[in-house]
């Protein structure tokens, strides 16, 4: 079977199932593995922000959306020649991947047939769940159920070394200029880790909010994790967060390796963000470049 990914989350899953000598097409925000970059063909290109601070990305974004523009470009030729069997790609979030429709469009239009398997999950147990999906849709469903019964297993680990802990109140900050709230499965990273997220929409969309919310919320610890950053920008950006809480710990958290991406290395997160939070009951995270007390 012939697979492109219109996602990096999802590249993340194919891999982890093995496929990875199945996968033809990417995106070009696919950067982990790193042979997903390396070796595959880019289907979808974008605007490179790497030189822009938050504040001129949250602007150049709604300027876009708000003129009906595409933050997103689809290769259509390039993945016609690819001849791929099955397209995975999402609508969860404009902002994020480009949405279905538009590659069902674009398949259309082509004479191309694939199919298109949308993974919108909005809860951490979701995520596990578009694993079993891409599983089963790629022909491999013992592979992804052993995958998904693996990472089950280490959340059971976690919540058994947590349990009848007090749970520290726990903000996350998915971007900082302006603010948001911590939306999604994000909330339930925390929770996992036994935490209590505040100033949270657990399974909900990240919405803008001010920073006087966010200390209203009264949290002990502050996680910073920017969509779109690892974790030296995460870091930069913490240290302009730590000013706004003296009484919590800011963390910087390197985002899209283990908590805004959604697949396998979410349950990466959760036992970093344990660690962080109960370092006298759960062993120190790995690898050890995922945090850092700011």
């Amino acid at each position: 079977m012939r697979l492109v990914s219109l996602l990096p989350s999802a590249t993340e899953i194919v891999y982890a199932l093995g496929l990875g000598d199945e996968l033809v097409g990417v995106t070009f925000e696919c950067d982990e593995p790193p042979a997903a970059r390396r070796d595959k063909t880019v289907v979808v290109g974008g605007r490179d922000t790497r030189g822009m601070t938050p504040g001129e990305i949250d602007d150049y974004v709604k300027a876009e959306l708000a003129a009906g523009g595409d933050l997103y470009t689809l290769h259509a030729d390039a993945l016609a020649g690819l001849a791929p069997d099955l397209i995975l790609t999402q609508d969860l979030c404009r902002v994020c991947a480009l949405p279905s429709g538009q590659v069902e469009d674009a398949l259309g239009y082509l004479g191309c047939r694939a199919d298109v398997l949308s993974l919108d999950p909005y809860t951490l147990d979701e995520v596990l769940g578009t694993i079993e999906q891409v599983g089963a849709a790629a022909g491999v469903p013992e592979r992804s159920a052993a995958l998904v019964a693996a990472l089950r297993a280490r959340l059971d680990a976690v919540a058994a070394a947590v349990a009848g802990r007090p749970r520290p109140r726990v903000a996350v900050v998915e971007w900082v200029e302006p603010p948001f709230t911590a939306g999604h499965w994000v909330p339930d990273l925390v929770t996992a880790a036994g935490g209590e997220p505040v100033a949270a929409r657990p399974g909900a969309r990240s919405v803008q909010t001010t920073w006087a919310e966010f200390a209203a919320a009264a949290p002990d610890v502050v996680l910073v994790a920017p969509c779109g950053f690892h974790l030296g920008g995460a870091a930069r950006q913490a240290l302009t967060v730590k000013e706004r809480f003296p009484s919590a710990q800011v963390w910087a958290i390197d985002a899209d390796g283990i908590v805004v991406r959604p697949g396998p290395r979410l349950v990466d997160g959760v036992e970093t963000i344990a660690a962080i939070l109960h370092p006298d009951a759960v062993p120190p995270y790995s690898p050890s470049a995922t945090a850092l007390l700011c």
